[in-house]
C-alpha cells in the first residue's frame, strides 16, 4: 500500500502556541493543493483529519474527501493555545524524559496517537490512499514502518503543505498496531515533496 502522507498548510496562528487539537485556520490550501496534484495518482482516495488546517487542504485535493478523527494532532490538553514559554519546566522536562509516555495534564501520550494512527491505517483498503493530516500523525506512522526510536522519529523535519510518500506491505497495514511487525515492512521513497 502506498500512502501519500500530507501535513497541512501553515497554521495561522502566533509563533510559539502549543496548538495540537487547537482548531486554527491555515494558509490558503489552494496553491499547495496544484503543486500536490502533479504529485499524486489521478483519483486517489482522500482521508484527512477534520482540523480546519487539513480539512481545507483535503477539500481543495479531491470533491470528496472523508475525514477521520484518528488522524487528529496530538492532545495536548490543558496546553493547548498556550505560549510554549509558559508552560511549567519540570513537566516540559518530563516530557522530554520519555516522550512516548508522557501525557500533558488532560492530553494524551505519543504512543496513543501512533496507536490511533496506526488503527486508521490499517482500516484503509485500496493500493494507494493520501493523508492530509498533521506532523505528529506523520512522524509516528513513518516512525512505526520504517522502525525507528522515538528519539528520531518525534524529530523527523516535514515541511508544511509537503508529501512524504511510504510504501508498506498490504498485509502489514491490516495486522495494526497491537500484533507483531517485521522488520522493513516500510520504504520510505521521498520526504518532503
Amino acid at each position: 500500500m502506498q500512502l501519500f502522507l500530507i501535513r497541512h498548510p501553515r497554521p495561522l496562528l502566533r509563533e510559539g502556541l502549543c496548538y495540537g487539537q487547537l482548531d486554527v485556520d491555515a494558509e490558503d490550501p489552494l496553491p499547495i493543493a496544484e503543486r500536490l496534484g502533479t504529485l499524486l495518482p489521478a483519483d486517489i482516495p482522500v482521508v484527512a483529519s477534520p482540523l480546519r488546517r487539513a480539512r481545507g487542504l483535503a477539500e481543495a485535493l479531491h470533491r470528496q474527501p472523508t475525514f477521520d478523527r484518528r488522524l487528529l494532532e496530538i492532545h495536548f490538553g490543558d496546553w493547548e493555545g498556550v505560549a510554549w514559554k509558559d508552560i511549567d519546566r519540570q513537566l516540559l522536562d518530563a516530557w522530554a524524559a520519555d516522550p512516548l509516555h508522557f501525557v500533558a495534564p488532560g492530553g494524551e501520550s505519543a504512543a496513543v496517537l501512533q496507536a490511533r494512527a496506526l488503527d486508521c491505517v490499517s482500516s484503509l483498503g485500496g493500493d494507494r490512499v493520501a493523508l492530509v493530516t498533521h506532523a505528529g500523525v506523520i512522524r509516528a506512522l513513518l516512525g512505526h514502518w520504517l522502525r525507528l526510536p522515538i528519539d528520531e522519529w518525534s524529530l523527523l523535519p516535514l515541511a508544511f503543505g509537503s508529501v512524504t510518500l511510504l510504501e508498506i506491505e498490504a498485509d502489514a497495514a491490516q495486522r495494526g498496531p497491537r500484533k507483531e511487525q517485521r522488520a522493513g515492512a516500510g520504504v520510505l521513497h521521498y520526504c518532503n515533496r
